[in-house]
């Protein structure tokens, strides 16, 4: 589905390789500073790189608009940013920005739909990213620590949705430092020197 070849941005990763199947979750691991996040990035189109290709589906990246691009590999940043007032308002900007998406029902890792984003805690902020994120249907996510400021049941209810939501044909990379992960996922780790 995704697919990376030669994706170089010095000094942080050069020639990286990577080719993402549909219904597939990587775990992307490595030290502090290895450049993870600016991989993500590039692989979302938000930063640039030196060399490589990235395609969605046989498609390069430099053959689709942009936004298109970035509506179908969406990039789940670990500190989330509030769109709208209240949750509910905040979910429905999606349909806004991606007129084109047909939203499936809200996901259970929401909080409560009336709530103030002003008040939302870190943890509640990334389930709204999350749900977000998933509420767009893209056909690839790229996490970047998305619940590293959720408590355990709360990581584990994302966790478990993300791999349901790659069942149905779409995939995932998910950024993290927690050494369990790719195996509580049932995920293929690859490592970022």
């Amino acid at each position: 589905m995704l697919s990376c070849r030669g994706v170089t941005r010095r000094p942080w990763f050069e020639g990286f390789s990577l080719e993402l199947e549909a219904g597939e979750i990587v775990v992307l691991r490595g030290a502090s500073g290895s450049g993870k996040t600016l991989l993500l990035r590039a692989l979302a189109d938000l930063d640039p790189v030196e060399a490589g290709e990235v395609s969605l589906a046989g498609v390069p990246r430099s053959d689709m608009a942009p936004c298109e691009w970035r509506r179908q590999v969406v990039y789940v940043h670990q500190e989330s940013v509030r769109l709208a007032r209240t949750v509910r308002a905040d979910l429905a900007r999606i349909r806004e920005l991606s007129p084109q998406v047909q939203p499936s029902a809200v996901s259970p890792l929401s909080p409560p739909l009336d709530a103030l984003t002003e008040n939302l805690s870190g943890g509640e902020l990334q389930r709204l990213a999350l749900a977000r994120a998933l509420h767009a249907e893209p056909r690839v996510l790229l996490l970047d620590e998305p619940t590293s400021a959720l408590d355990e049941d709360a990581a584990r209810d994302a966790e478990a949705t993300v791999v349901e939501w790659t069942r149905c044909g779409h995939a995932a990379v998910w950024v993290t430092h927690e050494a369990e992960l790719a195996e509580r996922l049932g995920a293929r780790e690859v490592r970022l020197a």
